[in-house]
């Protein structure tokens, strides 16, 4: 067997990835989605890829799994049927008026046989597919307009928010919900309103559905509000909004007819933590569960690997309605918590350096994916208490023992005010002694955070022969409502200050080379990557990606730009001026000496691509060596989870950028 080798840019197109997973209503198996790349079966040279996804159907007791579909598809979105005979899921196969097909409901038998599609709508239909509890419907959903529009149709907008990142224009996207009867085929359309529903959950006794509702014509916010719609009669029906002045992240229901949400109330300020409510069958107001513990549910870490919807998008109870079971981001981890309902108790049952993504609680059993800063997800199942854990899944073993796996040192330290910061410093894999050249690498959100998660650009840099430091600055979650809120109309100051403190800790500690230091960052983070150029000059390079540059135009440009500027900053720009001015830092531009290459999406509504227009011109002016990185057609994590050629380029620039100016080599390592 030969040595391991390091990690090479290709690596990233050998790795399948854990899409979705829902456990069977007998508890004794799994359907799971994993993407793969693989040769287009379209192009006739074979030189084209794609990316598929496959089903697999996996035996909880014994662990053994085999496919269900043949992976020449988009296969995604599984459901089971509630007497477990049967799976449906979106597929888009084949071709329409010559086009690719648009996703369709299918169903396949467990028994035998080939999937069968089951809607045929031209405009495609969308998930989450949910299944009634007696089997007779599933409810899912489909775009109010049957032919799309195409990018070249003239658009008249008048909705506050008329345009939003990976949906283009908001209103020919928009959505209503449907009823499939399973036996006869018919389709019933439920709603008839100009808005973009998910999350859709069944009631215990069938006779409403409950589902997250976002875009409303006259709103700014993209967070969703809990909406409730009866499923009897003929017809429309309409729906109840519950609670219009939430943020709702998830909801489901108790078998009692209450529902549970993780959400907080929109007038807090943004970044403030997540609880468990309740909200009585009867109507009221909604009761807090978790206010006891110190850090909010919900939230992730941030990854790079197109990992989508491996969690469940509903809040998970335990059979009796007495528990909820659900995530929570603890600095750099993110644990399965358990939420008593009667006392508030909050207990942790999957916890470690590791990040967990729940899929499923049984009357005895948790099951959930593990991800950890050396691997991407797989599958776990663990007594409901966390204890006689089992690995179920293997995805990747094959590929990863190829690989020479980094040492991951931890960091504690006080930012400039003297608030512990948390980090950590991933060491090359090329055997080099340190100090090593050392990337920053800085999260976006900037309400998030990294840690214990698999990043593949962290793993390629480190066999490149960089140190990658990634630190959770003032701003991130998993640290309480306080320390993510610190930076609310201040931003570029207790931020910088703590990833600063970093850089100089792993310094201090031999680790990182202070000559041959670079940054870089993907939104939030390609924010503070432009700000760090125009206040030091002690970083050789910088690869902004998808950055916010200017608070003023981002207010008027970006799809949640009234939304998230006013309440990250204060106030509206003719209210705080000299707020906007201060924490942009195109206000800082021409001080940067920094060898720059911006990364820019063109279709990026969220941080849009003026923002890094006015930093790249800004740049020029000042003579500062600086290129830009068009992606055409790409969104705002298009490098992470959009088209292969986009996240192919994005790799290639980065270690191209990084081995020029702060390996001095004539090109990209290998």
């Amino acid at each position: 067997m030969t040595d391991p080798r390091p990690v090479s840019r290709e690596d990233l197109f050998r790795l399948r990835f854990l899409q979705a997973a829902v456990v069977s209503p007998d508890e004794t198996r799994l359907v799971y989605a994993v993407s793969h790349v693989g040769s287009d079966p379209a192009d006739a040279e074979g030189k084209k890829q794609k990316e598929f996804s496959t089903l697999h159907l996996l035996d909880l007791a014994s662990g053994d799994s085999r496919p269900l579909t043949s992976g020449q598809f988009p296969d995604g979105g599984p459901a089971w049927s509630p007497d477990g005979q049967r799976i449906a899921f979106l597929s888009a196969r084949g071709k329409l008026n010559g086009e690719d097909a648009k996703a369709q409901i299918y169903l396949l038998a467990l028994g035998g046989g080939e999937a069968i599609p089951v809607t045929s709508f031209r405009q495609g239909v969308g998930g989450p597919l949910a299944w009634s509890n007696d089997g007779r419907f599933i409810a899912f959903s489909a775009l109010r307009a049957e032919t799309p529009a195409k990018p070249t149709d003239p658009v008249r907008v008048s909705r506050r928010v008329y345009r939003f990142n990976d949906l283009e224009y908001v209103e020919p996207v928009t959505n209503d919900l449907y009823l499939l009867d399973v036996a006869s085929g018919a389709v019933r359309r439920l709603t008839d309103s100009a808005t973009l529903k998910s999350g859709m959950r069944w009631s215990p006794d069938d006779a409403h559905l409950i589902f997250l509702d976002s875009f409303p014509a006259d709103g700014f916010s993209p967070t969703p509000r809990l909406c409730r719609i009866s499923t009897g009669g003929e017809g429309l029906s309409q729906a109840e909004s519950l609670l219009p002045d939430w943020d709702v992240y998830s909801a489901g229901w108790l078998p009692d007819g209450r529902i549970v949400i993780v959400g907080v109330p929109a007038s807090a300020p943004i970044g403030s933590r997540a609880d468990v409510w309740l909200l009585p069958a009867e109507g009221g107001a909604p009761q807090c569960v978790s206010a006891a513990h110190p850090i909010g549910f919900g939230g992730s870490l941030q990854p790079d690997m197109p990992v989508l919807g491996i969690g469940a998008s509903h809040v998970l109870t335990d059979r009796a309605g007495t528990a909820v079971y659900e995530t929570m981001q603890i600095g750099g981890a993110v644990e399965v918590m358990r939420c008593d309902i009667a006392t508030g108790a909050v207990t942790s049952v999957v916890r470690g350096e590791r990040s967990a993504f729940l899929i499923g609680v049984t009357a005895g059993q948790l099951v959930y994916a593990i991800s950890d800063a050396l691997t991407p997800p797989d599958v776990y199942l663990s007594a409901l208490d966390g204890s006689g854990e089992r690995r179920l899944t293997h995805i990747n073993d094959s590929v990863l023992a190829e690989l020479a796996q980094p040492r991951i040192d931890h960091l504690q330290f006080p930012g400039a005010d003297g608030t512990p910061v948390e980090g950590w410093f991933m060491h090359p894999t090329t055997g080099a002694a340190a100090p090593h050249p050392t990337v920053l690498y800085i999260h976006g959100g900037p309400h998030g955070g990294f840690g214990h998660i698999f990043s593949f650009d962290f793993h390629m840099l480190a066999g490149a022969g960089f140190g990658v430091l990634f630190i959770n600055h003032r701003g991130s979650t998993g640290y309480g409502t306080d320390f993510a809120t610190q930076i609310l109309g201040d931003w570029g100051n207790h931020d910088y200050h703590d990833l600063m403190a970093g850089v100089d800790t792993a310094i201090a500690r031999g680790l990182a080379d202070g000559d041959r230091l670079g940054v870089c960052g993907l939104s939030g983070g390609g924010n503070l990557s432009c700000w760090i150029v125009g206040q030091t000059r002690r970083f050789k390079a910088a690869v902004p990606e998808n950055p916010v540059t200017s608070w003023l135009s981002f207010y008027g440009v970006s799809d949640i730009g009234v939304w998230f500027a006013t309440r990250e900053l204060g106030g509206h720009p003719h209210e705080i001026p000299e707020v906007y001015t201060r924490c942009s830092p195109l206000t800082y531009a021409r001080h940067c000496t920094t060898p720059t290459l911006l990364v820019q999406c063109d279709h990026d509504w969220r941080c849009p691509p003026e923002q890094s227009e006015q930093f790249y011109t800004a740049l020029k002016v000042a003579g500062c060596t600086v290129e830009m990185l068009r992606l055409p057609l790409g969104g705002h994590a298009s490098s992470i989870v959009g088209p292969l050629e986009m996240r192919r380029a994005q790799n290639d620039a980065l270690l191209d950028w990084m081995s020029r100016y702060v390996l001095g080599a004539a090109g990209p390592a290998s």
